[in-house]
């Protein structure tokens, strides 16, 4: 028979391994609850394909640029998510490479609710996304993949931030990860803006949650061309130099698929440390395995990203009743979250 003590020892790591296992199980219900709701959202247009909403000019104008090549089995789902926003004054400006997989069927059938779409061969995925920025008209301007989504009432929520911080030329939400079967595997809940983490700790935004303002787009300019992955990362360290007012909202705003066929997938680990290298030699960012200066700074964020974590999204009592006393002191000196309070 086991002593005591140990037997004790052994029923506590039990009673713990069955919790642990609840919440394990509570979140999988959770994701597949979710992955439900945004299936839903997706299946079909919310409002009759003849019917399109009249545009309400009392609202800023939203631009979203789609660089499409080959993805017409997620293109008609993203083409959804952003038509049942529901937003009176959106621009959709979709620019194809060329795709040869029944994409411009798709394209054909969606041709009412779009301002503009081409299909031909192209530079590429910055190329195309440039080409588009280029003819927005929109206030708010952002890109979506084709193979990826907004989340509903994204784009309300961006336009009542605007409203609110006029000044903001940068608005984020967070994401969710997703498969290609649209299943919800892993969510991104991101902090106020920084560009030293960005270059220190990674991504800290994530293109399909974010808008800018015309006035930030011309600041920053087009996007590498040169480059076929790590092009967003190294606009956004360029916005990041410039921008004013990040405007950091406290709800998921899209969603990022990850699939065999996603650039993530098909670029290999050497191709992109090798981009990312380049990336850094070009902005001066020094690298991560260097020691001293970026060991600390690395250290500093990593710290300051998991407070900001508890005091945005913590669900423990304290957390909760500081959260509108922490938002508004942020305010007070420059740091806008929307939405936590």
């Amino acid at each position: 028979m086991l002593p005591y003590w140990h037997w004790n020892n052994h029923t506590s790591a039990m009673y713990a391994h069955s919790s642990h296992m609840k919440k394990v199980q509570a979140v999988s219900e959770s994701w597949e609850a979710l992955s439900r709701q945004i299936e839903i959202f997706t299946r079909d247009l919310i409002y009759s394909p003849v019917a399109q909403p009249p545009v309400d000019n009392r609202f800023p104008r939203i631009s979203v640029i789609i660089p499409s090549y080959n993805q017409g089995q997620f293109l008609e789902m993203t083409l959804r998510s952003i038509l049942n926003q529901e937003y009176p004054n959106t621009e959709i400006i979709i620019m194809d490479g060329g795709s040869t997989d029944g994409t411009v069927d798709v394209l054909k059938r969606y041709d009412r609710h779009v301002s503009y779409w081409v299909s031909e061969p192209d530079k590429g995925q910055a190329a195309a996304i440039n080409r588009g920025m280029a003819m927005a008209t929109g206030q708010l301007i952002g890109w979506q993949n084709s193979d990826d989504l907004y989340l509903p009432g994204f784009f309300h929520a961006v336009a009542d931030a605007l409203r609110r911080n006029p000044d903001g030329d940068l608005f984020f939400g967070n994401v969710y990860l997703i498969d290609d079967q649209g299943r919800v595997y892993q969510e991104s809940r991101f902090v106020p803006f920084a560009l030293r983490e960005l270059t220190c700790l990674g991504w800290n935004l994530s293109s399909q949650a974010v808008f800018i303002q015309r006035g930030l787009l011309a600041r920053v300019g087009p996007m590498r061309e040169d480059i076929s992955v790590g092009f967003d990362w190294d606009w956004f360290i360029r916005v990041g130099q410039v921008v004013s007012l990040p405007v950091l909202l406290g709800r998921s705003g899209g969603c990022y698929r990850v699939h065999p066929a996603s650039k993530l997938s098909t670029e290999s680990a050497a191709r992109r440390a090798q981009i990312e290298q380049d990336i850094r030699r070009a902005h001066g960012i020094p690298s991560p395995e260097q020691k001293g200066k970026v060991s600390w700074q690395r250290t500093w964020f990593v710290l300051r990203r998991k407070c900001y974590r508890v005091l945005l999204y913590g669900r423990l009592p304290f957390s909760v009743w500081l959260r509108p006393l922490v938002v508004w002191g942020l305010k007070r000196v420059g740091i806008i979250c929307e939405g936590f309070a």
